[in-house]
């Protein structure tokens, strides 16, 4: 025997016979001896500026000859939920360091250590995504502000692949001062987002970024994060206070001198070590001001980060970054509740502001012709 060994279809209570406008139910049965390949089941909607994933019913009255057929349509979506626990280590803290040397007033040289942390590494829609940065001056330079930066790529495959790249919520904080050492904690709410997995569909592919980057010096730090519909069910293991760094890594602490030779030391090292790190205050929020008003009305809303560059009260539970959300009604299950694209705090994206990517993808026509577009000529 083959694969399959039972594959048949029986209605329900035996009926074979059945009147116009009465439903036709019944059952499928299929056994098989092995496993059998198939092709997947309907993708998950999606809509984006240079391609979409769309579901709908049609229905159509055929009049007889020379008569005008009447049609009708009706959009519906199609939600694949995305368990995160079933990602590998999805519970583990995110982390990533980077070194970045310089040259400053001609003949001076430094470095500055950028370390970034997420508490997860995935998220559902209305979860806080949790960020610490620890930059390490070691320089006579002032860096400048710190930037972190949730990015959304998506993927179009056409003749190549297209990306579009865009920026769902971007937080800035202050500069770090010469031979400081600062920590930054700050947390992200997650706008309604599509998932970064769309099951059955092998054109689009959607990933998401937390980056965290300097321009002066030049430093970028880059993690990976998934977007879900089940929440992370496992308790999170913080990483360690401050500097997000996995257990077992070693501090980055620079160890202290006797007090006779710290002057020595400061010298030889080309100016002073601070090791109680202090904390950096948030400068701006992506969308914030426009949404003060809002934000004040809804109880239990916090309080906005002092602008004038003083620490903030409570830097371990800064105020959070409300962002733009995507077009389809995506919603979530488990601890974030779902939350809808029509919720005041989270608004959709103007797509016909987008700058990416710069080449829309092929016509039909140029997809099926063999020829090179900018080789025929014109009529």
């Amino acid at each position: 025997m083959g694969r399959v060994q039972l594959f048949e279809i029986s209605l329900s209570h035996g009926r074979v016979v059945y009147s116009p406008g009465e439903p036709l139910a019944g059952t499928v049965r299929v056994r098989l001896g092995a496993p059998l390949p198939f092709r997947a089941t309907a993708p998950t909607s999606f809509e984006g500026p240079f391609g979409k994933i769309v579901h709908q019913v049609r229905a159509a009255i055929h009049t007889p000859r020379f008569s005008k057929d009447h049609k009708c349509s009706l959009v519906f979506y199609i939600l694949s939920p995305l368990n995160l626990n079933s990602i590998p280590d999805i519970e583990q803290p995110n982390v990533a360091s980077a070194t970045k040397k310089f040259s400053y007033k001609l003949v001076k040289t430094g470095s500055v250590v950028l370390t970034a942390s997420t508490d997860l590494r995935g998220y559902v829609v209305g979860q806080a995504l949790q960020l610490h940065a620890d930059v390490e001056n070691q320089s006579g330079k002032d860096t400048s502000p710190v930037v972190a930066s949730l990015l959304q790529k998506v993927s179009y495959k056409a003749k190549r692949w297209i990306h579009d790249v865009r920026t769902i919520a971007e937080v800035e904080g202050a500069g770090v001062k010469a031979w400081r050492r600062a920590q930054w904690h700050e947390q992200i709410l997650v706008p309604a987002l599509p998932q970064s997995a769309l099951p059955g569909c092998s054109l689009i592919h959607i990933d998401y970024y937390l980056q965290v980057s300097l321009k002066a010096p030049e430093a970028t730090v880059t993690l990976p994060v998934f977007i879900g519909n089940i929440a992370v069910n496992h308790a999170p293991v913080s990483p360690r206070p401050g500097l997000g760094l996995p257990p077992g890594a070693p501090p980055l602490v620079v160890p202290s001198a006797p007090p006779q030779e710290e002057a020595e030391a400061e010298a030889a090292a080309g100016g002073p070590h601070f090791l109680d790190p202090v904390f950096l205050s948030t400068k701006s929020h992506s969308q914030r001001q426009p949404l003060l008003a809002t934000l004040s009305s809804v109880p239990g809303a916090p309080e906005p980060c002092p602008q004038d560059g003083s620490p903030a009260s409570h830097p371990l539970h800064p105020p959070l970054c409300i962002s733009t959300g995507a077009t389809v009604p995506y919603f979530a299950e488990g601890s974030g509740g779902p939350v809808p694209t029509t919720s005041t705090l989270i608004l959709p994206p103007e797509y016909s502001s987008w700058g990416y990517p710069y080449e829309a993808p092929p016509s039909y026509e140029q997809s099926c012709g063999g020829v090179e577009p900018s080789l025929t000529p014109e009529s």
